[in-house]
């Protein structure tokens, strides 16, 4: 699927990929975010730490008429406000999507699906 975009050069169409693709890389950036998730959790409840190259199956993008909605599933570090994390990933990923693509993004809907102790 792609969401297609008028300027007044023409029109541009963005692929679902695209985008999942740039909110990862902007959600991955922040701090206390260890990783994304799969949406489907693995059995017994664990959860599986997607590479930069699977960011696509940690998000999903849903249009409902005009609106954009992004659903994103991370693991967060352990000892960070997952609030906190959750606000900077938000902020962070509408930001991205405006300024590279030009999309105006409805919700954000984040999805905390683990907590891991990282070394430092």
């Amino acid at each position: 699927m792609t969401i297609e975009l008028k300027t007044a050069l023409g029109n541009v169409d963005v692929a679902h990929d695209v985008i999942a693709t740039i909110a990862g890389g902007a959600a991955t950036d922040c701090y206390g975010i260890v990783g994304m998730a799969s949406q489907k959790q693995i059995k017994d409840g664990l959860s599986d730490l997607l590479g930069k190259e699977n960011f696509r199956r940690g998000v999903i993008i849903r249009e409902e008429g005009d609106e954009l909605h992004i659903d994103m599933y991370i693991i967060v570090s352990y000892g960070t406000k997952i609030s906190e994390v959750a606000h900077n990933v938000q902020t962070k990923v509408k930001y991205n999507l405006e300024k590279m693509i030009g999309l105006t993004v409805d919700s954000v809907n984040i999805f905390v699906q683990g907590v891991r102790v990282t070394n430092l």
